[in-house]
């Protein structure tokens, strides 16, 4: 299956040409291109992964979003799109013609999105954009770990992307505090996304993103599974809508030496516990 050897879903670099914000990518998850927007060139996060690939030890190239920029970035990557020229870049050009659609635009940088002083404003100028170039079906994708989601401005701008056909994928690593401690060095307890998830799934079906891995060669424990379960179901419990989970595995290079990816029979063994015991829908992504 071609997806499982395309050498783009190995490499998701966030420089393209001479662009700050806006960089193409064929994507696993989305099946087909997906436009990234990078809010946090800075490289900052309130997170700081083990799995995390992004190089925190470049300087960046800005610190600041200039959003007159982004848009024309966006603007001239939707029209490369859309015309084809981008898939006769060398980057691109053995892309198969299935996957060369514009499945979505997606806030997915070098940290978390919704701490950008400027994403109300972004997310606005994205449907926008993505309206005028009748980008009918092209999905509008908040990648997010949920700490901020209910904030006055982001809330503002879910609204917005609600109206586009916006989706929100809000990570979801762990079941425990102290897993997710080791796992995802955060700046907030774990019952603090919990119910920034369950508060905007409750408006709107939600993806909940869970990356599993070895830890010192080591799997996720089975007690942590049920767990993270628990979770899945507390969230439905409590009225957040979940519209399937996406449990996938390293891919690219982590930014611990000690993280390595879960075989595909692990990956689908955690599926497959997922769906026995909450009725979600999954999809499996291996290394």
């Amino acid at each position: 299956m071609a997806e499982k050897t395309l050498r783009q879903f190995k490499n998701h670099p966030r420089n393209w040409r001479e662009n700050f914000y806006v960089y193409p990518v064929i994507s696993r998850r989305s099946r087909g291109l997906s436009i990234g927007v990078n809010l946090n060139p800075d490289t900052a996060c309130n997170f700081d992964c083990v799995y995390c690939q992004v190089d925190r030890k470049t300087p960046p190239r800005t610190r600041e979003v200039d959003v007159t920029r982004l848009r024309e970035e966006l603007s001239t990557m939707i029209d490369l799109a859309k015309t084809g020229e981008l898939f006769q870049d060398q980057k691109f050009d053995d892309v198969p013609d299935e996957l060369q659609r514009v499945n979505d635009i997606a806030f997915s940088g070098d940290g978390e999105p919704t701490t950008c002083k400027e994403f109300l404003e972004c997310v606005t100028l994205t449907a926008n954009l993505k309206n005028e170039a009748s980008l009918t079906g092209t999905k509008i994708v908040l990648i997010t770990d949920a700490c901020y989601l209910t904030r006055p401005s982001v809330t503002e701008a879910l609204e917005i992307m609600d109206s586009n056909d916006g989706e929100i994928w809000a990570k979801l690593d762990a079941g425990t505090e102290a897993y997710y401690q080791k796992v995802n060095r955060p700046n907030y307890p774990l019952t603090h996304v919990i119910e920034n998830i369950t508060s905007a799934a409750s408006l709107r079906p939600v993806v909940i993103q869970s990356l599993f891995m070895n830890l010192e060669s080591s799997p996720p424990p089975s007690t942590e599974i049920s767990a993270y379960i628990s979770r899945l179901n507390e969230i439905k419990k409590n009225g957040g809508k979940i519209d399937y989970v996406q449990i996938y595995t390293v891919a690219r290079q982590p930014a611990e030496s000690f993280v390595t990816p879960l075989s595909n029979q692990q990956v689908d063994q955690i599926a497959m516990e997922v769906n026995q015991n909450t009725d979600l829908r999954t999809e499996t992504f291996y290394s």
